[in-house]
C-alpha cells in the first residue's frame, strides 16, 4: 500500500494525514503524540476513528499540523484520519460517519464588529 493522505480542518486548524502501513505510530510535527498532545482526553481524540475501526495498529500515521490551539488541532487531526481511512477502504464510512467523525465542524469564532469591543458585546450605554 502506498501512502494515502487527507486535509482535515477544525476551527483554525489544518491537519496534513498520511497514512502508511505500519505499527501504529502517530508521529505529529515530527514528534510522538504522547509528547505533542500530553492530555490523555486528546490522544483518546485523535485515535477514536482508529479505535472505532480496530485497526490502531495497523497503519502508521504523520501529520503536519498548523494553526488554532490544542482543541481544534486534535480534531482536525481525527478528521483527517477519519478522511485517510475512508480512501483506504470505502467500506468503512457508514461506521466513521455514524460516529460522527465524517463531519467538518463549521464552527468557527465570530469576527469582532467596529464599534464594540467583541463579536457580541457591546459597550455600556449611557442614557445622559
Amino acid at each position: 500500500m502506498e501512502t494515502v493522505n487527507a486535509i482535515g480542518r477544525r476551527k483554525a486548524a489544518v491537519a496534513r494525514v498520511f497514512v502508511t502501513e505500519g505499527t501504529g505510530k502517530i508521529i505529529i510535527n515530527k514528534r510522538e503524540l504522547e509528547n505533542y498532545f500530553p492530555s490523555s482526553i486528546l490522544q483518546f481524540i485523535v485515535k477514536q476513528p482508529l479505535n472505532t475501526l480496530d485497526v490502531a495498529d495497523k497503519y502508521d500515521i504523520r501529520v503536519n499540523l498548523v494553526g488554532g490551539g490544542y482543541t481544534g488541532q486534535s480534531e482536525a487531526v481525527r478528521l483527517g484520519i477519519a478522511r485517510a481511512l475512508v480512501k483506504i477502504n470505502a467500506d468503512d464510512k457508514p461506521a466513521l460517519r455514524a460516529a460522527g467523525f465524517m463531519t467538518r465542524d463549521p464552527r468557527v469564532v465570530e469576527r469582532q464588529k467596529p464599534g464594540q469591543p467583541g463579536a457580541r458585546k457591546k459597550f455600556q450605554f449611557s442614557k445622559r
